[in-house]
Order: C-alpha cells, then sequence, then structure tokens
C-alpha cells in the first residue's frame, strides 16, 4: 500500500516542519535545496514532477527591479541568474540557501503548470510558510524582496547580459535518476 502523503525524497518520511530548517542549513548543493522545494510542495499541495534541469545563467542587473530566474513555458528548464547569487555572496552570505529556495520554489511551480504570476507568488509564501514557519529567511525573502534588494542587485549598474550562455548542473533533479538510461 502506498502513502501518498509520502515524498520519495523524504526517504520514506514526511518531513516536520522543524526538519526543514535543518535541512536547508545542512544542503551542500543546489540539487539538495532543490529535493527539499520538492519536498516542500509534495507535503503542502501532493504534487510533482520530475525530470527538471537547473541552467545557471548571467541574465543582467536590474537595479531598479529584479529578475532572479525563469521558467521556458512547455520546457523541463529552470534557469537561475548568476547575478543575485554573486551578489548575495559578496553581501549577505547567510541568505544564499533561503534565497535558493525561494527562487526555485517559484519556478518549480511554473512547471507544475502554474503560469499565474499573482497566484505562483501567494503559493510561494503560503508553501514557505507551512516549510520553515513566519521568522525564517525563507519566508521573510518570499513575503517581500524589497527589502533584500541591496542583497540581490548591483546598486546603480545596469546591465543585459551579453549573450545567453547557460550553464546546466550535473545531478540537478535526483527524483528522476532511476529513469534515465
Amino acid at each position: 500500500m502506498t502513502n501518498n502523503n509520502i515524498h520519495p525524497a523524504a526517504g520514506g518520511l514526511k518531513v516536520p516542519r522543524k526538519d526543514f530548517s535543518a535541512r536547508l542549513e545542512r544542503a551542500g548543493s543546489l540539487a539538495d535545496i532543490f529535493e527539499l522545494v520538492k519536498l516542500a510542495v509534495w507535503n503542502s499541495r501532493k504534487k510533482s514532477r520530475a525530470g527538471i534541469m537547473l541552467g545557471l545563467a548571467n541574465l543582467g542587473n536590474h537595479p531598479g527591479g529584479f529578475f532572479g530566474a525563469f521558467y521556458p513555458v512547455g520546457s523541463n528548464v529552470i534557469v537561475l541568474n548568476k547575478v543575485p547569487l554573486q551578489r548575495i555572496q559578496e553581501t549577505r552570505p547567510e541568505l544564499y540557501k533561503p534565497y535558493l529556495f525561494h527562487v526555485m520554489l517559484h519556478e518549480y511551480l511554473h512547471t507544475l503548470g502554474y503560469l499565474s504570476e499573482d497566484r505562483v507568488r501567494a503559493m510561494v509564501v503560503e508553501i514557505t510558510a507551512y516549510a520553515f514557519g513566519d521568522a525564517h529567511l525563507a519566508t521573510k525573502i518570499a513575503l517581500d524582496t524589497v527589502p533584500f534588494f541591496g542583497n540581490l542587485v548591483y546598486p546603480e549598474a545596469a546591465w543585459k547580459a551579453d549573450d545567453m550562455k547557460m550553464e546546466l548542473v550535473g545531478g540537478f533533479d535526483r527524483g528522476s535518476a532511476g529513469y534515465i538510461a
């Protein structure tokens, strides 16, 4: 008998809320954080998708706004902007994992067919608060990214990427590894 409340990434156990923070803290790779994203979505929405790839690219810098990632509809790729990742490491490294959780969750929800930006933003807040509680940095980022702009973008320097060179992250979606020949 299969328990539909248990995601395979949880190792056969439903993960209690308090363990999400510890797992995010221990995450050693983008793939580790993505597995936690999938688990949070599964625990809160009972939805999942395998076969997602992650690409990293310089998508430019936009001081008056924010462009962290995108999902080309109909594909199986999430593309993260490397610029905010670099800026976070330079200004406030403790935001790195909560930010990655936030942006990957947002794009993962798009891969599940949720295309309305307003609906996805609301779902990101709900799922993040469900997983981490209201006081966690990931939830604060989900509620309002504006206070974090100084850590995500370079002030007074706008640029567009010269080209769209994307590097794929190997071994990203571990949940689909068993299906690849």
